[in-house]
């Protein structure tokens, strides 16, 4: 079964510098974000888990090459090799471009500074020698300089452009690459400035490498480093300035190499660069506008919200996020630049001014939604800035003020979809909703941050129309770009439940709400091939392929905490609806069907009703045998045959889930797939299922 990679992996672990993560995060997001997924990984997961099938590259950043060797060397580097040669993409960068080489030779002879050896990747068959350029100092800018670099535009099939200049601190030379084009090799780049070390023939500084079905592109400059992330202000290099300066005149030029990179490393490309997005303001309101006077008398009786801002404005001080609170009409740009002004670099902080400026014209009531920087296009600490929550106790948030979410729509569907679907719940879910056009994550707002949580009433949902950050299970995102439905719930589930109704099934319920939602969503979708993935994805079948070609369109996150006799959860939900990218979407699904494209609103009304309608039949009947037929009729796994790399590679069919504590539940099969008696029980926490591959890793 066939599924569109998705995830651009950049491995943040020992060796990794997080500067070079964060710009290799920033420049992929910007040229990728559109069509990927743009997410970290760690170690361990590049080990143990199967993140091969979904990932489209490989990015191993700048940092110590020793640290990858001895995190990675043997099963890792295996793995990282067999996926390039099955057809995946590798980006090496500076310390990830010597790693790739089959041999090292930095520094030799120089006590404490020496690397010299041979490496397991050996993309680059021949050696990488540095240093280039003299000056290198670990955790120090002392070395840094701008490099010319000429592109070989024949290589890179670009469009003809002038040399550019490159951010470069200690990578080498890929010593005579031009003589090995009989193995694949290409030089799509040399060193114009003459090198501290022999390079044998040439000088090349970033080099292709055709490794059986996939490629690998390795680098010894930063081309990746944006200089609008670089602060000219470094004790250890008084010209650092002139080297922003220099990057800064050839920022475009170094965008078309980088895009011309990744073309050539088959991926899409987005063409017009996706800038840095600022937060926009949280809007809070309900069908019951009442409910919010009542819920924030709630929060100022409880100590949630407090006096914290210069000016003695109220404000919630959560544990992760601190939020503002505005009255409807009116903005404080103060503490809008200031929360900028603490997270920025310096060169914003010297441009504040200006910023002011031209921020506070164009708060105006056509654009309500004004971009904390929009002269800079930047890294951001989304996490540090503080939020603007707007509460809406007499009315429902305007059009103009959230264009992309109209929330009379919203509640008159919620109110609609009771009214036909709901026989047992009280209809509650919903009532209460908080609204961002963008935010860092609407799971990261209610589950990190538990002093706000605890006071919320169950049912409590947050939505977004963009997503910044995203998060996932293990080392997953779900990609959040326009036309994505988004959105958490608070819910809380009693201990006393435990033997009935165990808090396991909560991610089979979202499941299978998401399912019902969609079906249930008006005549004629309840024909949309969509289907569930143990325990807790979504999929459908693509109408555009074979009938056997199936792809995720959505995803759940449950996070959960104890405290006084009852689980508060945070279901986080992502599903693909209007968005053609990255992968399948729902309206394609819909329009393959002849029926009109979902609204963002009333699905996520279907399925909020429909989650509640499920929640409150489970807490009195638990996981009862028409629950548990109602949820194999959506899964996708009866019968399949799978791989147990648990139990030494035993083969088994998927017999279904256990009643008791959700357990998927494998037979054992024999000699011409015949059972041989022998069952397992495995949990969804310690187990990954590598749908596509029928295979059950254990996850450690």
């Amino acid at each position: 079964m066939a599924s569109r990679r998705m995830n651009v992996l950049i491995y943040a672990d020992s060796g990794a510098t997080v500067n070079s993560v964060r710009h290799a995060t920033y420049t992929l997001r910007r040229l990728l974000g559109s069509n990927y997924a743009v997410l970290t990984v760690t170690a361990d997961q590049i080990l143990k888990e199967p993140w091969t099938a979904s990932c489209a590259l490989l990015v191993m950043p700048g940092g110590a090459d020793m640290a990858y060797c001895r995190a990675l060397n043997g099963e890792g580097n295996r793995r990282i090799r067999q996926f390039v040669q099955m057809g995946g993409a590798y980006l090496g960068l500076c310390a990830g471009g010597y790693y790739g080489s089959s041999r090292c030779e930095f520094e030799v002879g120089k006590k404490g500074m020496e690397v010299v050896g041979d490496r397991e990747l050996a993309f680059f068959p021949g050696i990488c020698r540095g240093l280039a350029f003299p000056g290198f100092v670990y955790a120090s800018e002392a070395g840094a300089r701008a490099v010319t670099l000429l592109p070989d535009r024949g290589a890179l099939g670009m469009e003809p452009c002038s040399t550019f200049r490159s951010y470069y601190n200690g990578g080498g030379v890929f010593v005579d690459a031009s003589t090995f084009k009989d193995r694949g090799i290409e030089v799509l780049a040399t060193y114009a400035d003459e090198l501290a070390v022999d390079s044998g023939e040439g000088g090349a500084a970033v080099v292709s490498c055709q490794v059986g079905e996939g490629m690998a592109i390795l680098t010894s400059p930063h081309p990746e480093f944006a200089p609008a992330n670089l602060n000219r202000d470094q004790p250890d290099q008084p010209k650092y300035g002139e080297l922003v300066d220099a990057l800064m005149d050839d920022e475009e030029p170094r965008t078309a190499f980088m895009k011309a990179c990744l073309t050539k490393l088959s991926l899409e490309v987005t063409q017009e660069a996706k800038p840095v997005p600022s937060l926009s303001r949280l809007h809070l309101s309900s069908c019951h506008p009442s409910a919010i006077t009542h819920l924030l008398q709630s929060w100022r009786e409880n100590g949630v919200i407090t006096k914290g801002t210069e000016d003695g404005g109220e404000c919630i001080k959560g544990e992760n996020d601190v939020f503002r609170l505005e009255q409807v009409g009116r903005w404080n740009m103060s503490a809008l630049v200031r929360s900028v002004a603490d997270v920025v670099p310096q060169p914003v902080k010297d441009a504040l001014p200006s910023i002011v400026s031209s921020s506070t014209s164009s708060v105006t009531a056509d654009n309500p939604n004004p971009q904390a920087d929009t002269a800079s296009d930047r890294i951001l600490d989304y996490n540090a800035m503080m939020k603007q929550l707007v509460p809406h106790e007499s009315g429902l948030p305007e059009g103009k003020e959230t264009p992309y979410f109209h929330h009379g729509a919203f509640f008159a569907n919620l109110e609609d979809f009771r009214t036909k679907h709901q026989k047992e719940s009280n209809g509650t879910w919903g009532d209460v909703l908080l609204y961002g056009e963008v935010v860092t994550s609407t799971n990261t707002i209610l589950d990190k941050n538990p002093s706000l949580s605890s006071h919320l009433p169950t049912g409590f949902t947050a939505t977004a129309t963009t997503q910044v950050a995203g998060r996932g299970r293990g080392s997953n995102v779900w990609v959040s770009p326009h036309g994505c439905l988004m959105f958490s719930t608070v819910m809380r589930h009693s201990l006393t439940l435990s033997n009935t109704a165990p808090v396991v099934f909560i991610q089979y319920l979202a499941a299978l709400a998401i399912v019902a939602g969609i079906k249930g969503y008006d005549r004629g979708y309840d024909k949309l091939p969509v289907k569930l993935k143990w325990p807790n994805d979504i999929y459908a079948r693509d109408p555009a392929q074979s009938a056997e070609a199936y792809s995720k369109i959505g995803g759940i996150l449950v996070n959960s905490s104890y405290s006084g006799g009852d689980y508060t959860m945070v279901v986080g939900i992502g599903l693909n609806v209007n968005n053609p990218r990255p992968s399948l979407s729902l309206t394609q699904l819909a329009q393959a069907s002849k029926l009109p494209a979902l609204s963002l609103e009333k699905l996520l009304a279907s399925i909020l009703v429909h989650f509640e309608e499920l929640y409150t039949r489970f807490c009195r009947r638990g996981f009862d045998s028409q629950l548990e037929q109602t949820y194999y009729n959506s899964w996708l796994h009866s019968g399949q045959i799978v791989t147990l790399e648990t139990e030494n590679g035993a083969r088994a069919r998927i017999k279904g889930i256990t009643r008791d504590w959700g357990l998927l539940v494998a037979e054992e099969l024999g000699w011409e797939d015949r059972p041989t008696g022998r069952k397992w029980e495995l949990q969804s926490d310690s187990n990954s299922f590598d749908f596509l591959k029928g295979l059950l890793r254990r996850k450690t």
